[in-house]
C-alpha cells in the first residue's frame, strides 16, 4: 500500500480565526462564544470560530431582507452585478494557496486536491457573472393588435444557503454565486467542521464592492442558525446540501412557510462495466470515483456493476490500482486521499463493512483504519468488496467513505434494475463501446447525471443535481440559475380596447 507519511508544507503557526459576516461587517459573536476545529489529519487546533446563535441568524436575516427590498443589489444592472462577481473570482485566483491549507486542514483533503478546488471555484463565479449579463425573459407579441405580454425574470429573494464539510467551497460556490447573479440577497451557513474559506470569503466581497447586506455570512451549528435560516418568514428559498435525512428535515420545516427548497442529497452512484469497453480506462476510472476525496463524495461511485464474464479481472486490476493510490499525510502534494473527517465516521465506515463481511460479502483488500506514521489512525485503507448482494446495507446505503461495493449482472437489463433499485438517483456511469447501449442505458436509468465511458467530468454550464432521494432542484447552468428566478407575466394592453363587462343602459 503506498503511504505517504512526510509533508512538504507547512503548518501555520497558529489557529485561523473565522468570523461572521453580517451588514459587511465581520464580527464576532455577541456572546463571544467560540468553538475549535481539530485537524482530522493532524490533530491539532488549526481554527477558532464565532459560535453562532438565533441572535445572530435573526440580524442576519433583516440585513439581508433589507439589502434585497431597497434594491440597492435586486435593481443593480446586470453588468454591474456581473463586475463584481468577476472582482470576486480574481480575488479567489489570488488567494488560492491560503484558502486551501485551511480547506486541507479543516477537511482531511489533500492539499493538491484543496488548491484545483478552491482556484477552480473561481470559474463558477465567472460564469455566473455571465449569466448575470444575459438573463432575460421572454415576449409575445402574436395575442391581438392591442395586446404585448412580457414574461419577466426577477430574483427570487432573501436565499438560505446551507453548505457541507466535505467541499466546503466549491459547494458554496455552486450556489452563491449563481443567486447572486439573479440579484438574490444571501444569508450563508458553511458546516461548523470546515468554516474557514467561506469566512476568508467575505474580505473579498468587501474588496470587491458587494453592498453591505447583499450576503452574510453566520458560522455556528444547524441548530439553532440554520433551523431559523429554514423557518424564518423573512427568508424566500433554502437552498442544502447534505444528507437526506436532513434534507427531509429542512423540507418540512420550511412547508410552513411554502419558501422554496432546493436539496442536493446523497447518492449510491454506480458505474456499469460491460466487456465491449477500455477497460483499462474503466478500471482507472472506478479507482477514482471510490477513493476522490476518501469516498467522502455525493457523487462517489461507491459500487460497480460488472459483467459477470470480466468481473474477476476487473476486480483484481481495480485491486492492483487501488493498491498504488497514495494515501496519507495531505500536506503532502504527492498524496492522493487523506484523512476521514471524525473519528465518529471512521468508525461507521468500518460498521458497514464489518457487517457486509459477516453477511457473507468478501474483502478483496482493505477492510479496516489505515495507521499513517506521525498522524495516527484516522485514516481508512482502500476498501474493495465482492460477492455483494442487492440487499446488503453496503449496496443501498450511502456509507460515504474509500469503500467499493462490486455487483455482477448478465444483461442490460439486469445492469438497468440494480442501478434503479435504489432510493437515491444523483448519478449513474456505463462503460461500453456500442453507443446503442450506451444511449438506451442513459435514458432507462434513474439518476440526475448519467456519464458514459467518464466519470465525474463537470463543467459550470452543465446542470448538476438528482432525482428520488438525491435531491430536488438543479445547481450551476443555466438551470441552477433559473433556481434563484421567478417568473412573472405581464400583459399590457395598448389603447382603450378593453370591452366592457357592465352593460349599461
Amino acid at each position: 500500500m503506498n503511504i505517504i507519511s512526510d509533508q512538504t508544507v507547512a503548518l501555520p503557526n497558529k489557529a485561523y480565526q473565522a468570523r461572521h459576516f453580517i451588514n459587511g461587517v465581520s464580527q464576532d459573536s455577541f456572546d463571544g462564544q467560540k468553538s475549535n476545529r481539530i485537524s482530522p489529519s493532524h490533530g491539532v487546533v488549526v481554527s477558532q470560530a464565532a459560535l453562532g446563535t438565533a441572535v445572530e441568524a435573526e440580524v442576519a436575516i433583516a440585513a439581508a431582507r433589507t439589502a434585497f427590498d431597497d434594491g440597492r443589489w435586486s435593481r443593480m444592472s446586470g453588468k454591474e452585478r456581473a463586475t463584481i462577481l468577476n472582482k470576486v473570482a480574481d480575488l479567489i485566483e489570488a488567494n488560492v494557496e491560503q484558502m486551501a491549507l485551511i480547506e486541507t486542514l479543516e477537511s482531511g483533503k489533500p492539499i493538491a486536491q484543496a488548491r484545483g478546488e478552491c482556484g477552480g471555484a473561481a470559474d463558477l463565479w465567472r460564469y455566473a457573472a455571465s449569466l448575470a449579463r444575459t438573463s432575460h425573459g421572454d415576449s409575445h407579441n402574436t395575442l391581438g393588435a392591442d395586446i404585448l405580454a412580457v414574461i419577466l425574470k426577477e430574483p427570487i429573494g432573501v436565499v438560505s444557503i446551507i453548505t457541507p464539510w466535505n467541499f466546503p467551497f466549491w459547494i458554496l460556490s455552486q450556489k452563491l454565486p449563481f443567486a447572486l447573479a439573479a440579484g438574490c440577497t444571501c444569508v450563508v451557513k458553511p458546516s461548523e467542521m470546515t468554516p474557514s474559506t467561506t469566512a476568508m470569503l467575505a474580505g473579498f466581497l468587501v474588496e470587491a464592492g458587494l453592498p453591505a447586506g447583499v450576503c452574510n455570512i453566520v458560522l455556528g451549528f444547524g441548530d439553532p442558525v440554520g433551523s431559523l435560516m429554514t423557518t424564518h418568514a423573512d427568508v424566500d428559498m433554502v437552498t442544502f446540501t447534505g444528507s437526506t435525512a436532513v434534507g427531509k428535515m429542512i423540507t418540512k420545516s420550511a412547508g410552513d412557510t411554502l419558501k422554496k427548497v432546493a436539496l442536493e442529497l446523497g447518492g449510491k452512484n454506480p458505474q456499469v462495466i460491460f466487456p465491449n469497453c477500455d477497460l483499462e480506462g474503466a478500471a482507472d476510472a472506478v479507482t477514482f470515483g471510490i477513493y476522490f476525496n476518501v469516498g467522502q463524495c455525493c457523487n462517489s461511485s461507491s459500487r460497480i456493476i460488472v459483467h459477470e464474464d470480466i468481473a474477476d479481472a476487473f476486480v483484481a486490476r481495480v485491486v492492483e490500482l487501488s493498491r498504488q493510490v497514495a494515501f496519507g499525510n495531505p500536506l503532502n502534494p504527492e498524496t492522493q486521499v487523506g484523512a476521514i473527517v471524525t473519528p465518529e465516521h471512521a468508525e461507521k465506515i468500518n460498521t458497514y463493512v464489518q457487517a457486509a463481511a459477516e453477511a457473507g460479502a468478501e474483502i478483496c483488500l482493505g477492510g479496516a483504519s489505515l495507521m499513517v506514521p506521525g498522524l495516527g489512525d484516522q485514516f481508512y485503507q482502500p476498501t474493495v468488496m465482492r460477492d455483494v448482494t442487492p440487499d446488503m446495507a453496503i449496496a443501498r446505503e450511502e456509507v460515504f467513505g474509500p469503500v467499493l461495493a462490486v455487483l455482477t449482472f448478465r444483461t442490460l437489463d439486469e445492469a438497468i434494475a440494480l442501478t434503479n433499485d435504489a432510493t437515491y438517483g444523483l448519478s449513474a456511469g456505463i462503460w461500453c463501446d456500442d453507443v446503442h447501449t450506451c444511449l438506451d442505458f442513459s435514458r432507462r436509468v434513474q439518476a440526475g447525471t448519467v456519464w458514459t465511458n467518464t466519470w465525474m467530468d463537470g463543467f459550470p454550464e452543465v446542470a448538476f443535481g438528482g432525482v428520488k432521494q438525491s435531491g430536488q432542484g438543479r445547481e450551476i447552468g443555466s438551470y441552477g440559475f433559473d433556481e434563484f428566478l421567478e417568473v412573472k407575466s405581464l400583459v399590457m394592453r395598448v389603447g382603450r380596447t378593453r370591452a366592457p363587462w357592465v352593460k349599461t343602459a
